[in-house]
């Protein structure tokens, strides 16, 4: 059965993850969520990318990262690279976090161009040292790159976990959206995104972006060099 549900009408892609659980970001969620971005990006769609009634991702299937150290290595690659992706995807995509948001899903929600989360008592944050894991590279420079200084520790050292009004606060999300509005908000979202003109939308995106990209390419290959990784 398919974890990603792909609708594509009037020019937006509505993209949802649902494995019936906490939208863990596996081999197989990534090779569909990859998927279903060549889809969108075929339409020349934006993308709303989205989860399950209170959940969009609880981050990276554990299992599979602890199957061993190369396959932990190579899962962080994969997630790192959509983000990557969805950074330079030539069309807005915006997220609509339905619920908690956690690790590799919050770093999702720091590569949209927008990202919005339903009103509510979910959890957001990057849980890494809470759990063990020495953050990667890769999430160190998005950290960098996205965070205003004095929220960096908070969030990619301290693993701070926020509400949705502390996470807009600190820089995970754009606007928290009152329940009662949620079910217009995917809807308003293309509507606003689509006034955007495509080719000055895209190529302005692209050229602020330059420079984080080079970090970012050097991350990715750096997180795969075990030399270069203390842990996973």
């Amino acid at each position: 059965m398919s974890k990603v549900i792909t609708t594509i009408r009037d020019g937006v892609a509505v993209i949802a993850m649902d494995d019936g659980k906490a939208n863990a970001l596996g081999a197989t969620m990534l090779e569909e969520l990859n998927a279903a971005f060549d889809a969108a990006e075929k339409e020349n769609a934006i993308v709303v990318f989205t989860g399950r009634d209170g959940m969009m991702s609880g981050g990276f299937d554990l299992k599979e990262m602890g199957a061993g150290p190369q396959d932990a290595l190579e899962l962080t690659s994969k997630g790192s690279k959509l983000a990557r992706r969805i950074m330079a995807f030539p069309r807005p995509v915006i997220m609509a976090a339905p619920g908690h948001t956690i690790a590799m899903g919050a770093f999702l929600a720091l590569a949209c161009d927008y990202s919005m989360i339903r009103e509510g008592d979910y959890k957001i944050g990057l849980n890494e040292t809470l759990i063990g894991m020495t953050m990667h590279n890769f999430g160190i420079e998005m950290g960098r790159y996205h965070f205003a200084k004095n929220y960096f520790n908070r969030c990619v050292v301290n693993g701070e976990i926020f509400s949705p009004k502390g996470a807009m606060h600190a820089g995970f999300f754009d606007r928290v959206v009152p329940s009662e509005q949620w079910p217009m908000a995917i809807p308003m979202a293309g509507q606003m995104f689509g006034q955007l003109n495509a080719k000055a939308f895209r190529e302005t995106k692209l050229r602020s972006r330059k420079e984080i990209f080079k970090i970012l390419d050097q991350a990715i290959e750096d997180d795969l060099d075990p030399a270069k990784v203390h842990a996973m």
